[in-house]
């Protein structure tokens, strides 16, 4: 028994080492299929979204949704932590509990108490180690719990950095493509006088953003799952909203950017076929078009009354579907896996954006009627 403690000790160990060095410290995709994060990713994400999907009303699950990120990383350093705290725990029972307690009989929980006040460094001295060995491991948790506890401080930081570069350009997208986000609303947008030269930095940009949530999301897995402020915007859906743009603009828009267009799908592209690497996601064809005909031809009567002439006829028809094919199936996959809404290529009805709206203004527009009403009531009376 002792053995076979010492020996899951060990293991348990580096197991968690690795774990912890792959997430936090190592820069790249790990392509190593057997991993313990992955596991309880999966298993909690599809735990709490079908809790959220049975139990949770429609209109609280994006605010449910959004719990799991950061609720995730809480749960996966604190299973860290108690492993560590077990395994040291186990070596030092497997040494046959060489310790000064004060009750006098020490056991597993004596253990368990030590390596516990080792690791966070508490250093109450009310139970001492005896041996050589026993000293050595105290010595040696105590170091890697400082260790441990200081990148776990300088990766939470790390993670809302990244997040938060994220999201500013999601909510920049906000005013030049709508909410949430459509290839029509934003080359509609940008018909007017310089409105391609807009475009074409605009694009530029989301090249870069695209290739830094490409960096960012394989270093570290766990943003994906943080979702942004508001319902109707993603990151999912910001840049499919771009892979949509840069597809009609490859198509033939007159006077638009090509070239740029090429690049940023390129990068965009890139991005969602290796998240679908990342999370085992395979391409899944979309259960509904989200492109009928009815919504091209919506689409070239709303273009050609901002003034821009888009490529018609079945060569163009054919180029825009042989596009849509290379990225389609890819995001679609992710947003069944997210549960996250695409954005349509024709925004549906004339919607305020975001930054039009607030809380307030609804909360005063109630208070109005309400008001007018009672005063109707006081007049009928």
């Amino acid at each position: 028994m002792e053995i076979a403690a010492a020996v899951a000790g060990v293991a348990l160990i580096m197991v968690i080492l690795w774990e912890g060095f792959e997430i936090v410290v190592l820069p790249r995709r790990v392509t190593r299929r057997l991993r313990l994060s992955r596991f309880f990713f999966r298993f909690f994400w599809y735990s709490w979204r079908t809790m959220v999907g049975g139990l949770i009303p429609n209109k609280l699950r994006e605010t449910w949704l959004s719990f799991f990120g950061p609720l995730s990383n809480l749960f996966m350093i604190t299973i860290w932590v108690i492993g560590l705290i077990v395994s040291f725990a186990l070596l030092h029972w497997a040494a046959g509990s060489p310790v000064s307690a004060p009750e006098g009989n020490a056991g597993f929980f004596t253990d368990l108490y030590l390596s516990g006040t080792t690791f966070f460094t508490l250093g109450l001295g009310d139970v001492v180690p005896r041996t050589i060995l026993s000293r050595f491991l105290t010595v040696v948790e105590s170091g890697l719990g400082f260790g441990f506890l200081a990148l776990v401080i300088s990766y939470i930081p790390a993670l809302n950095q990244s997040l938060a570069s994220r999201e500013v350009s999601i909510s920049l997208l906000d005013a030049r493509a709508g909410s949430p986000p459509s290839a029509a609303e934003m080359l509609r947008r940008h018909s007017g006088e310089h409105g391609m030269e807009q475009l074409r930095r605009l694009l530029e940009e989301w090249e870069r953003w695209s290739a830094e949530l490409l960096e960012s999301h394989l270093s570290y897995p766990v943003l994906a799952y943080f979702r942004s402020q508001h319902e109707n915007e993603s990151w999912l859906g910001a840049l499919t909203a771009i892979l949509d743009t840069c597809a009609l603009l490859m198509t033939g828009l007159e006077g638009s950017c090509p070239r740029q267009a090429e690049l940023t799908f390129a990068i965009a592209r890139h991005a969602v076929v290796d998240l679908s690497l990342v999370f085992r996601r395979a391409p899944k064809k979309p259960a509904h078009d989200r492109l009928t005909p009815d919504t091209l031809a919506k689409l070239h009567s709303i273009l050609k009354e901002a003034g821009l002439k888009l490529n018609e006829g079945e060569a163009a028809d054919q180029k825009l579907t042989e596009l849509r094919q290379m990225y389609e199936p890819y995001v679609n996959g992710l947003a069944t896996f997210f549960r996250i809404n695409l954005p349509p290529w024709v925004a549906a009805g004339a919607k305020m954006d975001n930054w039009q709206t607030s809380a307030w203004e609804r909360s005063d527009a109630g208070f109005r009627r309400a008001a007018r009403e009672e005063e109707t009531d006081v007049k009928h009376f």
